[in-house]
């Protein structure tokens, strides 16, 4: 590690640790500010892991109570977002449990020893809103193929891909080895790839499609036309 780069961990940890502090001592503003810092890329981890919206935002709430009661005990051996994320994935992986235990289902093990089998829309008023659908509708099908994917595959491929976390803030996050982030990351990209193409494959086939708007729009312009004509 650089001299650069260790002083910049070292003020990091260092703001880590009075934030925390400043939170531990009740400073709800401070607490504000921590988890809207940190909103976006825990949200995602949630959703990445439990694959439903409400589900994620739920466990997230949950996880930001707990870091509140617990933060105290916040000592800086890693960095707080790191910190936070463990919170996070805790309470997902036990919402997990409980349902697959409810659902009499074995339990999915989350660790380097198992291979389990199982991105924000731009504002729609910055672009036109044929343009704002698409992208919705190409969000929406990723989405959809993330879910597809298997959990410690998915996970990873969001705090890379999406949240463009290191290998090793992801491996810190995740507690598994730097190598495993790898192969999970390089896994997750040709099977979404995969996946993803037997869409555009399908997809050609509609290219230029005339629905039914679009017929009606042109007969009508053009009896409207003859009739004044």
């Amino acid at each position: 590690m650089t001299e650069s780069r260790t002083a910049v961990c070292a003020h990091r940890e260092g703001e880590d640790r009075e934030l925390a502090s400043r939170v531990a001592s009740g400073d709800r503003q401070a607490f504000e500010g921590l988890m809207r810092q940190n909103n976006r890329r825990l949200y995602r981890l949630a959703r990445a892991t439990l694959r439903d919206d409400a589900e994620a935002e739920d466990a997230l709430q949950e996880a930001y109570l707990a870091a509140y009661h617990s933060i105290g005990r916040y000592r800086g051996d890693a960095a707080l977002s790191t910190w936070l994320s463990h919170l996070v994935l805790n309470e997902c992986l036990g919402r997990l449990r409980r349902a697959r235990r409810r659902d009499n289902i074995v339990p999915i093990r989350y660790g380097d020893t198992v291979e389990t089998e199982g991105l924000d829309a731009m504002e729609a008023q910055k672009h036109a809103p044929d343009e704002a659908l698409g992208r919705a509708e190409a969000r929406a099908l990723i989405e959809r193929r993330l879910d597809q994917l298997p959990e410690d595959f998915r996970v990873v491929f969001v705090l890379r891909s999406v949240e463009e976390l290191s290998v090793e803030e992801t491996a810190q996050c995740l507690g598994i080895p730097e190598a495993t982030v790898r192969s999970r990351h390089f896994r997750a990209r040709s099977l979404l790839r995969a996946s993803l193409a037997q869409d555009f494959d399908l997809a050609e086939r509609d290219v230029f499609s005339f629905g039914g708007a679009h017929c009606d729009r042109i007969v009508g312009a053009v009896l409207s036309r003859l009739a004044a004509g």
